[in-house]
């Protein structure tokens, strides 16, 4: 079976996208992992599948699975693209668009300048909302914001223990603070956090610079991805949890190595604003493909 595709990325984070409006699409784990790999595959952080909504409210509905194959509820990236495929695709000249993910709605606004913001839906700072089972941890707490201590036993055998602030924008997070992102382990730390058993649903690792209150640099180990240019949900949870710590102050600049993102959190909404890009279309036999992916 051949399928359309368009390859886009925001601020690096990159997306392969899948039109479920014109076409029939049923993507199983094995797929997505075929069309991810960037050796034997046409190669994402992400695929985006775009589908009829649910909704009565929605305009489209639309999915996102990492690498791994596994289904995530948020992308704030590929939010962007999302809107950014759907225009030019003329699927929608709605602008704003609603979109429907597996947590509820979410706006999208293409700008005149060529950048898209988001309003990405509602925070939650509770450590069960993150799925963390915060049980028996240590706890400091600066501001507004409580830090859990956990315990690393890193894969180099070496321990460390990490101040971190769970939080979820519908999927987890886990924030830290880092004097230099440039000199920090993010593969080896980000690894462990990621799968520590204490994160019940896994969790998506970001590690916060802070420059100055409306500056930030940032680096994030994604959940069933690994390390990406550039994660929109993490970079929103990183100013919030800046902002409750009374680090930061809204809005917030934040320099991800794929390219620059703009958060603004107002009344406990967050918005993210930042580029789309498309690079390329074209069409792949997904049975072929699958097919031709080693298995050892």
């Amino acid at each position: 079976m051949n399928w359309s595709f368009t390859k886009m990325h925001g601020a690096g984070n990159d997306f392969v996208v899948l039109d479920g409006m014109r076409q029939p699409i049923t993507l199983t784990p094995e797929q997505a992992r075929a069309i991810a790999h960037r050796q034997f595959g046409i190669g994402c952080d992400q695929i985006l599948w775009v589908a009829p909504p649910s909704h009565p409210e929605a305009d489209f509905r639309y999915r996102i699975f990492n690498s791994d194959g596994s289904e995530v509820e948020h992308c704030g990236n590929g939010a962007r693209c999302f809107v950014r495929f759907v225009h030019e695709q003329g699927l929608s000249s709605r602008n704003p668009l609603r979109a429907e993910i597996s947590t509820g709605l979410i706006t999208l606004e293409s700008l005149a300048n060529g950048d898209v913001r988001v309003e990405m839906g509602q925070v939650q700072t509770q450590p069960l909302d993150a799925g963390f089972d915060v049980s028996g941890l240590s706890t400091t707490t600066e501001n507004e914001q409580t830090l859990y201590n956990l315990d690393l036993d890193l894969a180099d055998h070496t321990s460390i223990t990490v101040a971190l602030a769970p939080l979820s924008i519908s999927n987890p997070h886990a924030v830290q603070v880092v004097d230099d992102v440039n000199q920090t382990n993010v593969a080896l730390i980000g690894a462990n956090i990621e799968s520590h058993p204490r994160f019940l649903q896994r969790v998506n690792a970001g590690f916060m610079q802070v420059i100055n209150p409306h500056t930030i640099k940032l680096r994030v180990y994604e959940r069933g991805a690994g390390e990406t240019l550039a994660c929109g949900t993490g970079a929103c949870a990183a100013v919030i949890t800046g902002i409750r710590r009374g680090l930061l102050v809204s809005p917030v600049r934040v320099q991800t190595r794929g390219g620059w993102l703009t958060i603004e959190w107002l009344n406990n909404h967050v918005f993210m604003t930042g580029p789309a890009m498309t690079t390329f279309s074209g069409t792949v036999n997904i049975d072929k493909l699958v097919a031709s992916i080693p298995t050892f």
